[in-house]
């Protein structure tokens, strides 16, 4: 009797979607910037069982060093530091499946909204490389999974990054899945593989980080180089469709609430080991001027200010109006991260997007 089944316990009830097939009768080159991004593709394919030394452990010393990715500094706490070896151990590893399985999650929704955009994108260059990203991106699924199976076990996805996929695959307009996949989400995915890449010092996460980040490094400069061709040729009505689709994703991804309920996650996950929220949340009440005070000293952007509205700035996509918008949600959820008291100090002080996106994320361009 065979154990193969159509339906399985571990999928969800179908998503509906609204989206158009386009053929292109076309095949010569139109488009030389993404025809020159999907060689570059073609000739980047990497074999993960090849590739990756699945057979090496976990180095558990140098993986109990990782940052855990907060915004502030929690290892730095006192009652974070009275922790046994054993439980910083096991907080790190319970902490980075559940931060990895959100990329996890976050790369199956690129990989169907990859597969998505091959049907619904107009020219065949663009047709050419969705298909190699639909590639990248069952790798990137790949990968994830096999290491969180040797680090813990794969954790739910939060309830914000669903709505983000979700929206992204429903639209039936493919420039707003361009938007909300190659930009939103796929800028944040890389902003966050350098900074855990920069952080970790877990060899066979770190090799693993360096091809998927070469790969996502190219799937934003195929978001970027084509919507920076098709924003001329909207209309006002559609550019600003376009603007509030992505102002609507980013928002959701940083919400206060939402991270609220991100953060209430985690602590779950802490509970497993023994980890007393009261007693760690009153810990970094008393100890927070410490904690933040070299946060200030060294103010960086984050994600959406340092790397995606820049990108959407790139792309023609941030008007004055919809820039109001983002200094202001901004203001609400990452004051120690913005910088820019009104919109114009705000606008002068968004950073260019690096030339070289792929040394960018692997540390080869600060």
């Amino acid at each position: 009797m065979s154990d193969f089944h159509i339906q399985t316990e571990t999928q969800e009830p179908p998503l509906d979607t609204a989206m158009q097939v386009i053929y292109q009768w076309s095949y010569d080159p139109e488009v030389d910037e993404l025809r020159n991004l999907y060689l570059k593709a073609t000739e980047a394919q990497w074999v993960a069982e090849r590739d990756l030394d699945w057979d090496r452990p976990i180095d558990h010393a140098k993986f109990a060093t990782t940052p855990l990715g907060a915004a502030l500094p929690i290892e730095k706490c006192s009652y974070w530091q009275s922790l046994s070896e054993e439980q910083l151990w096991e907080v790190t590893r319970r902490t980075a499946s559940f931060r990895l399985s959100q990329f996890l999650h976050g790369e199956q929704g690129a990989l169907m909204t990859a597969a998505q955009l091959v049907n619904a994108v107009p020219h065949t260059d663009a047709k050419f490389y969705a298909a190699t990203q639909t590639m990248d991106e069952a790798r990137h699924v790949e990968v994830f999974a096999k290491y969180i199976d040797k680090l813990d076990e794969i954790r739910p996805i939060s309830l914000p990054l669903r709505r983000v996929l979700d929206s992204t695959l429903a639209t039936g307009d493919w420039m707003k899945k361009l938007v909300g996949m190659q930009i939103v989400v796929e800028g944040l995915a890389l902003f966050s593989f350098k900074e855990m890449r920069s952080l970790t010092e877990e060899p066979l996460l770190k090799d693993l980080l360096t091809y998927v980040a070469r790969d996502e490094s190219r799937h934003h400069a195929y978001g970027v180089q084509y919507i920076d061709r098709c924003v001329p040729c909207l209309s006002a009505a559609e550019r600003t469709e376009l603007e509030d689709f992505a102002l609507e994703a980013s928002r959701t991804l940083i919400d206060n609430r939402n991270q609220q309920a991100f953060m209430g996650e985690i602590l779950r996950v802490w509970a497993e080991v023994g980890i007393d929220a009261g007693e760690l949340l009153s810990c970094l009440q008393r100890e927070m001027d410490d904690l933040t005070r070299d946060q200030e000293k060294g103010r960086r952007l984050g994600p959406v200010q340092g790397f995606v509205i820049p990108t959407l700035r790139r792309c023609g996509l941030l008007s004055e109006r919809v820039a109001a918008h983002y200094l202001d949600f901004l203001r609400a959820n990452v004051s120690r991260s913005l910088v820019g008291e009104d919109v114009e100090e705000f606008l002068r002080f968004l950073p260019d997007l690096p030339e070289d996106t792929a040394a960018w994320v692997l540390g080869e361009l600060r």
